[in-house]
């Protein structure tokens, strides 16, 4: 029986139980914890160098009152890589293809950004709705685009890593069933899809972390316009 190519995407259940928690649970099992010693293994102190490089950079635009979402921020990346990464194994399931699960990562931590740019400065946070200068004429007009834009932040997010992970699973598939297909009739046919199957492996194990990096970056600069 030929399968859908979307199964791939449904949420795993074992007699009835969600393993969602589990796969969710998985990365967190695999990150090397810290010892209690002067000197730790290689793997720790790759781990630190990671961490000391990416939060250096993602709060260098920051002021100090941001300097508090770093360890929020660099463990959502380590979260979110993880996750994009064990799910381009075989016989594997990846959380972050589902909408619900990333628009649950997204939403609470934009709105925080969004409290967190009401408390701290109402009036700047208020202020980005109209540009200074702006027409009299064109000023409700801009400030119902402004708020459309304003709550659409979160559904990018989720979409954008739903959608780059989904598509990359599903080419994916596509061409390793192609392969499959075109070995017993055409072998030098499945070889040369082999070798693209094999690039595009590549190209997801990049677009996993990039697409990690840039869910995190996007939270950053909303967190630099509110602070």
């Amino acid at each position: 029986m030929n399968l859908s190519f979307f199964d791939q995407f449904l949420s795993p259940t074992t007699m009835g139980i969600p393993l969602m928690g589990l796969a969710l649970l998985l990365p967190w099992l695999l990150t090397p914890k810290p010892m209690h010693l002067w000197l730790g293994n290689r793997l720790t102190t790759l781990q630190s160098l990671f961490f000391g490089t990416f939060t250096k950079q993602l709060m260098l635009p920051i002021n100090l009152k941001g300097h508090n979402w770093s360890l929020l921020l660099a463990s959502l990346m380590m979260f979110l890589i993880t996750m994009n990464l064990l799910g381009l194994l075989p016989y594997t399931f990846t959380p972050t293809t589902q909408l619900s699960l990333n628009l649950g990562l997204a939403v609470p931590l934009w709105f925080a950004t969004v409290l967190t740019g009401l408390r701290n400065q109402p009036t700047v946070a208020f202020g980005h709705m109209l540009p200074e200068g702006t027409p009299t004429l064109l000023i409700p007009v801009l400030i119902i685009i402004e708020t459309i834009s304003l709550f659409i932040r979160p559904l990018a997010l989720g979409v954008r890593l739903t959608a780059n992970l989904t598509a990359g699973h599903l080419l994916i598939q596509l061409i390793s069933t192609a392969v499959l297909v075109l070995m017993p009739t055409m072998p030098m046919v499945s070889l040369l899809t082999m070798i693209v199957l094999f690039l595009l492996t590549l190209l997801e194990i990049a677009v996993a972390m990039i697409q990690a990096y840039v869910f995190v970056l996007l939270l950053s600069l909303y967190l630099q316009e509110n602070v």
